[in-house]
């Protein structure tokens, strides 16, 4: 049996998964993480269908997913899969199919694999309340497995696998009446098909808990890996995606907190990054989040406990056994976990100014390397002055604090904003009530314990029960965790859970510095790191930084490079984008927007932009853009209004799940989406800055 939902806790060691072969790329056991996307074309248009996955396997894509949304596109995957053997290239093709197990019959006997969506391929949603007896609900399960079957056992005979992938905003009715909108109606959703695969003793299966929401993801697999562990003492592969991303930044950031999280723990076999981009282009994000893995080793696990290094409670030892006592700490935080990591809770801290509580977590800015800062320098960070009216004009996603090292700032600084320096500077600002000291755990032991809130930056890759005992009669220090060392996010989430198990309610801040070189490696790098912690509900803050190793902004290979001089502007949308991704603090518009395929109806990634220019400044407003009917409005989850692709250029509008407006030209539907949001009161006119 797993302890909780993961081999260890405590540092990287790969959840061993059944493996599973498609087409000859072997897939879970010891494999590498397989890397795939999926083709943007229509099905029919085979040409255009081959070169698009042509160059996405020439990106590095291991797999190339294709829709196949009837049974005319499922049988000319024969001549796309035809043309790109001819062209010499052997990379498996996956079969996407939904509504019609026609196709995906058809489809299992060409492709190397085929995706089911459980929600959608035998059961119904109208999105209906039904109350189910038990009997009802059991036939309705037999009517699955009668419909089912037949695809199992084809794929059986064909040697083709399968992925049953279960998405979050397409639960069926039946589902949703029994376990509502939630991580366990996906689990049960995808477990019932599972089922039905191993009564046939037919094992070549993948599965995915796709959701636009990395919270509902992570807890999904998490829960996914428990149920198998308990039903069959085995675990199947996983394939592991946010669904419906969205593009740039954002897309990025919530793609890697997500799939990173789960990758963190050990979790997953290969990954698919949903941007709303030319397929080609998740690749090279794909390949950072699974660098960060090849590099890593993985501890290596034996049917024996104590030689995988645990013992009967599941605890993780070192290969020496109990080597130190903060291995002991860490193996005992682990058997004791004072937190849910199936259900999301917030630590409870102290409340410190804006800070801790019921607050929202801060963002400090890192202008430690600046030098003679100025007001213009803040404008990077939410902090525009105007110099006519002597007024600061503050946005959205103005940071609370600036760290200054040993500077002090020489002008009137915005009420809202504070400043953090080190503790020498400190003891010689005039001005107290602005600015706040930070100490490292040398300055921190030594000293007598300040009066006011004050900053602590501990290591969690030492031995800290030292800070932490004094932590205990200090409840106005506040804990800047960090780790720049092997395993880091296991590490400071050790600590974050030592502090939880001796019931410490300091505030706490994620702090995180990236070396990396690229921007997508450090968006990857800072998300993973500090967002898989407020997914489990640590965290009052975050204070990112980077190493800076580029000068100029340069596009090759897919990754573009550091621009110096826009890095406070990077650092701090990342800090808040993070925070967006993670729902602990909503400071802009959020895009539920999917990746485009086949199905598409519309220009999917111009349309976006011009959605994004209109509404970007409706704080809290979700709005799903959704190129066809498979993806909304079900894949639009907890979206407030949808842009659905209902028909050649005509777009459905809704409000939740409801239908607002159907079969709107496209030229005039972004402006009804405007419309209807005035019509529902979440419009706003664009503030001025």
């Amino acid at each position: 049996m797993l302890q909780y939902y993961c081999p260890s806790l405590t540092q990287y060691t790969r959840l061993r998964t059944k493996e599973v072969n498609i087409g000859g790329l072997m897939l879970g056991g010891t494999n590498p993480i397989r890397i795939q996307t999926m083709t943007t074309t229509d099905t029919m248009d085979t040409a255009a269908t081959v070169a698009q996955s042509i160059r996405c396997i020439e990106a590095g894509a291991e797999l190339v997913r294709i829709t196949a949304p009837s049974k005319r596109e499922a049988e000319n995957l024969l001549n796309i899969k035809n043309a790109i053997r001819a062209a010499g290239y052997t990379t498996p093709l996956v079969a996407d199919i939904h509504f019609t197990p026609n196709a995906a019959e058809i489809a299992a006997r060409i492709v190397e694999k085929v995706r089911v969506n459980p929600g959608n391929y035998v059961d119904k949603k109208k999105f209906d309340i039904i109350e189910y007896t038990d009997a009802e609900y059991e036939d309705e399960v037999a009517r699955i497995r009668d419909r089912f079957t037949p695809l199992v056992r084809i794929c059986k005979e064909y040697g083709t696998a399968m992925r049953i992938g279960t998405n979050h905003g397409s639960l069926s009715d039946r589902i949703m009446s029994r376990y509502g909108d939630s991580a366990i109606g996906m689990v049960e959703s995808a477990m019932e098909f599972l089922r039905i695969a191993r009564y046939e003793y037919y094992h070549q299966v993948v599965l995915s808990m796709k959701s636009s929401n990395p919270l509902v993801m992570v807890q999904a697999y998490r829960l996914l890996i428990q149920k198998m562990d308990e039903e069959f003492g085995e675990c199947y592969p996983l394939h592991l995606g946010v669904t419906e991303a969205g593009d740039g930044e954002d897309g990025r950031i919530k793609s890697a907190i997500g799939i990173g999280t789960l990758l963190e723990d050990g979790i997953g076999d290969t990954i698919r990054v949903s941007l709303t981009e030319d397929p080609e282009l998740e690749i090279p994000v794909c390949r950072d989040i699974v660098a960060r893995y090849q590099a890593k080793k993985s501890t290596p696990k034996s049917e024996n406990p104590k030689e995988n290094g645990d013992n009967e409670a599941g605890i993780t030892l070192t290969p020496d056994g109990y080597e130190d006592q903060k291995s002991k700490e860490e193996s005992a935080t682990v058997a004791a976990l004072p937190y849910d990591p199936l259900n999301y809770k917030r630590r409870e801290s102290i409340v410190l100014d804006n800070m801790g509580g019921h607050h929202v977590p801060v963002v400090i800015a890192d202008y430690s390397t600046s030098d003679n800062i100025q007001p213009e320098d803040l404008t990077a960070v939410g902090y525009k002055y105007d110099a006519i009216t002597d007024k600061w004009h503050i946005g959205d996603g103005a940071t609370d604090y600036i760290y200054t090292s040993s500077k002090t700032i020489n002008f009137p600084l915005p009420g809202t904003l504070k400043v953090i320096c080190d503790h020498t500077a400190w003891q010689e600002v005039a001005d107290k009530e602005k600015y706040y000291p930070l100490l490292n755990v040398a300055e921190y032991l030594a000293g007598e314990i300040l009066a006011k809130p004050h900053f602590v930056l501990v290591n969690a890759d030492a031995n800290n029960d030292i800070v932490l005992n004094k932590l205990k009669i200090d409840l106005q220090a506040i804990v800047c965790a960090y780790c720049d060392g092997e395993h880091a996010m296991q590490k400071v989430r050790c600590l974050l859970t030592e502090m939880q198990r001796r019931q410490l309610p300091n505030i706490v801040i994620l702090k995180k510095d990236s070396v990396k070189k690229t921007v997508d490696e450090q968006l990857i790098d800072l998300a993973t790191e500090t967002g898989g912690l407020l997914l489990d509900g640590f965290g009052d803050g975050i204070w990112l930084s980077n190493s800076i190793q580029q000068t100029e902004n340069i596009k090759t290979s897919g990754r573009t490079y550091l621009e110096v001089k826009n890095n406070h502007q990077f650092l701090n949308n990342t800090a808040f984008s993070i925070l967006q991704a993670t729902r602990t603090r909503i400071s802009k518009t959020e895009y539920i927007s999917c990746p485009s395929c086949g199905r598409t109806l519309f220009d999917l990634q111009e349309t976006t932009a011009l959605i994004r220019a209109a509404t970007n400044h409706l704080k809290g407003v979700k709005i799903a853009i959704m190129g066809c009917i498979v993806n909304g409005p079900g894949e639009m989850a907890d979206a407030d209004f949808g842009y659905v692709g209902s028909g050649p250029g005509k777009i459905t509008l809704y409000r939740g799940k409801d239908v607002m407006k159907r079969n709107v030209p496209s030229e005039i539907a972004v402006d009804e989406l405007i419309q209807l949001l005035k019509d529902n009161d979440a419009w706003v006119e664009t503030p001025i800055m």
